[in-house]
């Protein structure tokens, strides 16, 4: 979708529909808002007579088409809700309803009315990047494996109007950042969503080749020869029952500034979890070809950062793998040696992705000598079951890197939420006969033995871990209860997240 500015007034425009926000409305007053006088005379009046009926209402997810009498398309009242509840994120899901609402109806062009979902909080700044965030994520579909579409919105656009039109150069720049945000997480959508015949460990190496070769950054793709010469035991180990063999990948992007902080930004990668020798159950097995969404996640971030020229150093790395069962494979029992020479006994061969994580992240504190590590992964369905599927679990050893990544997550409207790592989940992955275990004998709080697990992995380096499980995907059931710009199949998950993180540590 392409997604500008235009200074004229949204109902003078040729767009095929205009989109008004519209708050909702309190007590019994029927008068029509000032906000909403433009709307209704490019409605010939056909707005104010619904208003006074009661037709129109403001309420979140309330969609009002008024086609107008002279032929110029349609005017769509979006509803945002009460306004003390107004956020950025009201504007960005209103905005996705409306893209959405527009699917093989006919509009190819769209105007949004600025002046209508601004309010409060909400300057007019941030309400142009949610408007240009929620329509661009809001129209994706993957298509690659249909044989026709619906066709929708090809472009938008951000009408000022008068009041506004002095602005249009700083928002324009707002905008036009955004939309390289949005259209990164497309891309990272649409590896994602690949099934596992095609996304192997393999083929995630050659699209970080790809990457690098386009941008100009230094990747390095270890096979599974060398990630045995390495001691990478987790890698090697995870990924031997397959006849798709393991890779580490690094994507190196070199900052914006001489000086900047190195950020390490670590991804699982598991191509498909069978669960192993320990195998899963049958039903909604076909989901985890998304257990590879925190490495396809980096790559995204990776992309964003080198496009937007951020001024930390990026180290991006992508521990990749297929966890099948077959005579190769690894076993409960088994006791595995990582990078940095700490021993993992196996006690549930489907806790895989810590064990692969384990190289990852040994290696990067080693080699890189980061300033933080972040690690993204869809790690436990513990994580579903403490915060549900429209919210991410943080973990994290240092409180300044915690806080500027919710302070990320509140701008982004990609939610995280941090909990707690104590001694008493330290001790639970202590292991009788290796350095530590990846699974443990009570099945509690297994989002945060698993963080603890990881924290063996990174030393004294200020670390977070995002547990992403419930986020990193919608399937036709979870779909009804997430905003309508996180469509069916990959959501692209923390890319806009640490993006923004890393926009910020920049500025700071």
């Amino acid at each position: 979708m392409k997604f500008g500015v235009d200074r004229r007034e949204a109902t003078s425009s040729s767009a095929d529909a205009v989109a008004v926000g519209v708050f909702e409305v309190e007590g019994k007053d029927d008068r029509l808002p000032p906000s909403l006088a433009l709307a209704d005379k490019a409605s010939g009046g056909l707005l104010a007579a619904a208003w006074k009926r009661r037709e129109v209402r403001g309420k979140k997810r309330e969609l009002t088409v008024l086609h107008r009498p002279d032929g110029r398309g349609r005017i769509l009242l979006v509803g945002l809700g009460a306004r003390p509840q107004f956020t950025p994120d009201t504007v960005r899901r209103a905005a996705a309803d409306v893209v959405r609402s527009l699917r093989a109806k006919g509009a190819r062009t769209l105007a949004y009315q600025l002046g209508s979902f601004v309010d409060g909080i909400v300057t007019a700044p941030f309400a142009a990047r949610a408007l240009a965030d929620g329509s661009i994520l809001g129209a994706y579909e993957f298509l690659r494996y249909r044989t026709s579409t619906e066709g929708g919105v090809e472009e938008a656009s951000v009408h000022l109007g008068e009041e506004r039109s002095a602005e249009e150069r700083s928002l324009t720049a707002d905008v036009a950042e955004q939309t390289i945000i949005a259209e990164n997480v497309l891309w990272t959508r649409d590896i994602a969503n690949l099934p596992a015949d095609t996304a192997t460990p393999e083929r995630l190496a050659e699209e970080a080749r790809a990457l690098g070769k386009s941008l100009g950054l230094k990747v390095t793709v270890f096979d599974e020869k060398q990630l045995a010469k390495m001691g990478c035991g987790g890698l090697v180990a995870v990924g031997g029952g397959s006849s798709h063999p393991p890779r580490l990948v690094i994507l190196e992007y070199p900052g914006g500034t001489r000086r900047g902080r190195t950020v390490a930004v670590v991804g699982k990668g598991i191509t498909f979890d069978s669960g192993g020798i320990s195998l899963k159950p049958g039903p909604r097995m076909a989901e985890m070809k998304f257990d590879k969404s925190g490495a396809v996640a980096v790559l995204g971030i990776v992309r964003a950062a080198a496009t937007l020229k951020v001024a930390p150093r990026v180290i991006g790395v992508m521990c990749c793998a297929e966890n099948l069962p077959s005579g190769t494979a690894y076993r409960p029992g088994d006791v595995v040696r990582t990078y940095n020479q700490k021993t993992i006994e196996i006690l549930n061969t489907d806790a895989e992705g810590r064990v692969v994580l384990a190289d990852g992240l040994g290696y990067v504190v080693d080699q890189f000598h980061p300033d933080e590590v972040i690690d993204l992964a869809t790690l436990t369905g513990a994580q579903v079951v403490a915060l549900g599927d429209d919210m991410a679990g943080l973990v994290s050893t240092d409180d300044r890197l915690a806080g500027g990544l919710l302070a990320a997550s509140a701008a982004t409207g990609e939610p995280v939420w941090r909990m707690p790592l104590t001694d008493y989940h330290r001790e639970m992955v202590k292991s009788e006969l290796a350095d530590v275990r990846n699974s443990t004998e009570l099945t509690v709080a297994g989002m945060l033995t698993a963080s603890a697990f990881l924290e063996t992995f990174v030393g004294k380096t200020p670390w977070a871990h995002i547990d992403m499980a419930g986020v990193s995907w919608v399937n036709p059931v979870t779909r009804k209860y997430q905003p309508s710009y996180q469509s069916l199949g990959a959501t692209g998950f923390g890319v806009r997240l640490i993006t923004r993180y890393l926009q910020d540590l920049g500025r700071s």
